[in-house]
């Protein structure tokens, strides 16, 4: 049983003609791209925006138009996939290094549905290290005050290079062993000088595609602040 295609694919049910839907990137939502090239071979109308030039290149392989944001007013559905999500539907997203355009792609969206394997569902963040988007210059300062909140930080490279993201920067994978309060790490994280984005993605997530304990898949959808 392949979960990341059995959710991947579940995702593209939510999305109906007419809509502008946020694409994100990552080995599950490879499923739901391939579901939705069928439907759009269908008859189906949208629009995509891709979180990253991969996602775009493949998107376009399977029929799906690709605008830009000076196209469109605003995203209806963005999907996406993580690396961890907690039970308050928090996320640490980017290890496809596309975490800052996932970021500005999920806030401009009126709804965010995240597709996670069973694997991917933990009690409380952190023990996949999380990613921090940085810009090159001083990046070694940069690590030195991350490693001041708690954070070990290790550049990620690629065959022997830094790694760089689709805007051109590094990405520090940093371990913080347990993450216990999301939302005060991703602002600490944020007002670092040199620090572009972090992979916390905090009260972002409206629903949850994955599977329960006997593999079937299930939505569920985060209360509002209100309880309603």
């Amino acid at each position: 049983m392949n979960e990341k295609r059995m959710v991947g694919e579940k995702a593209a049910e939510f999305v109906k003609d007419g809509m502008v839907v946020g694409i994100g990137t990552g080995s599950t939502i490879f499923y739901t791209i391939a579901k939705l090239g069928e439907f759009v071979q269908q008859g189906l109308s949208i629009k995509g925006v891709a979180t990253s030039i991969q996602t775009e290149r493949l998107a376009r392989q399977h029929g799906i138009p690709i605008v830009t944001f000076s196209e469109i007013d605003g995203i209806d559905l963005a999907l996406d996939g993580a690396d961890e999500v907690n039970d308050h539907f928090d996320l640490i997203k980017g290890g496809g290094g596309a975490l800052l355009r996932e970021k500005i792609i999920a806030h401009a969206a009126n709804t965010f549905i995240v597709v996670a394997d069973s694997s991917k569902k933990v009690k409380t963040l952190g023990a996949f290290g999380l990613p921090v988007e940085v810009v090159p210059f001083g990046f070694e300062m940069t690590a030195k005050h991350i490693h001041a909140l708690g954070g070990n930080p290790r550049l990620r490279r690629e065959k022997g290079i830094p790694y760089n993201t689709d805007n051109g920067n590094y990405i520090l994978d940093c371990d913080f062993k347990e993450i216990s309060d999301p939302e005060k790490l991703e602002q600490s994280l944020n007002m670092i000088p040199g620090v572009v984005e972090n992979g916390l993605f905090v009260r972002m997530a409206d629903k949850v595609i994955t599977l329960n304990e006997n593999k079937e898949i299930i939505l569920k959808e985060r209360k509002s602040e209100n309880g309603m």
